[in-house]
C-alpha cells in the first residue's frame, strides 16, 4: 500500500523533503504506526519534537485514525507560521 506523506514547518526543514511516498505492507495502518515508520527513516527530525499533529486528506485526525491506500498524510508541529 502506498501513502503520500507531506512534511511541514520544522519537520520539512529537518527531513529535507516536502513529501515522499511510503510503502507499507499492511492494507491499513494508523497515523501513529505510519509516524513510527517515517520517524525510523528520519529519526533526528521527529526526535526533536514532543508533539506532532497529523491530517489525512486535509482533515485533522487523531493518531489512532486509519490510513489507507492512496491517502495523503501531513505531519507538522502543533503551531506553524505562515
Amino acid at each position: 500500500m502506498k501513502i503520500t506523506v507531506k512534511y511541514f514547518a520544522l519537520l520539512r526543514e529537518a527531513v529535507g523533503l516536502r513529501e515522499e511516498t511510503v510503502e507499507v505492507p499492511q492494507n491499513t495502518v494508523t497515523v501513529a504506526e505510519l509516524m513510527q515508520i517515517v520517524s525510523s527513516r528520519h529519526p533526528d527530525a521527529f526526535a526533536a519534537l514532543k508533539r506532532i499533529r497529523a491530517a489525512v486528506n486535509e482533515t485533522m485526525v487523531p493518531m489512532g485514525a486509519e490510513v489507507g491506500e492512496g491517502d495523503v498524510v501531513a505531519f507538522f508541529p502543533p503551531v506553524t507560521g505562515g
